[in-house]
């Protein structure tokens, strides 16, 4: 004798089984169609815009009074090519976040954090590396400055350190050690030498070198 409530499979717990199998199958088919044209429009988009940065552009860049030309892509940073396309490696990528200082040139006089800087950005202007500040064999008057007050110790810090001291001394910024202190707060030292290129850049202040 049957239950009228027995499933006609005969067997409850299979015909449970299946129903959870259907469900699941629809459900999934469900979210695969509700999902499926964001992801498909954003891979699109990703694709779109890596075909936009593919290949090279040529880029010309007045850098230390010299005008060079380099091929690179249109993303790429200043940092970048100084060192990998111009092989003037004296700026060095210590965070490449722009939050340390190590990367720091000139352009148009002015310090920006090289790694955050793209190099088309910078065609057309003046741009002076730690490699400009010396003529031939005489040291920039605060290069000198840094080996007297001994304003290093690894020295990885300081190509950053020393165009951003000459910046400082440019802007009047370097009147006070408070004022050194402030301004070069962006040029990080991890070996502690601050002390050491506060002195120096105040020595350069009070010669009354502008740069």
């Amino acid at each position: 004798m049957t239950d009228d409530l027995t499933p006609a499979t005969g067997n409850g717990l299979a015909a449970s089984d299946d129903g959870r199998r259907t469900f699941i199958k629809q459900a999934s088919g469900l979210l695969g169609l509700a999902l499926a044209p964001p992801l498909v429009g954003q891979a699109e988009r990703l694709t779109a815009m890596a075909k936009k940065v593919e290949g090279v552009s040529e880029m010309r860049l007045k850098v230390n009074g010299a005008l060079r030309t380099i091929k690179a892509e249109p993303r790429v940073s200043l940092l970048d090519a100084l060192r990998e396309h111009l092989d003037l490696t004296g700026s060095k990528k210590g965070c490449d976040h722009g939050q340390c200082g190590a990367c720091t040139v000139l352009v148009d006089g002015r310090r920006v954090n090289s790694c955050l800087t793209l190099a088309v950005m910078a065609q057309g202007k003046e741009i002076t590396t730690v490699e400009g500040l010396a003529k031939g064999e005489d040291l920039h008057p605060l290069q000198q400055a840094f080996l007297d007050h001994d304003g290093f110790q690894c020295g990885y810090c300081t190509p950053g350190q020393l165009m951003s001291g000459v910046a400082c001394l440019k802007e009047g910024h370097a009147k006070t050690d408070g004022d050194v202190r402030e301004w070069m707060s962006g040029n990080l030292c991890r070996c502690g030498a601050y002390p050491n290129i506060v002195a120096a850049i105040r020595e350069v202040e009070k010669s009354g070198f502008k740069g």
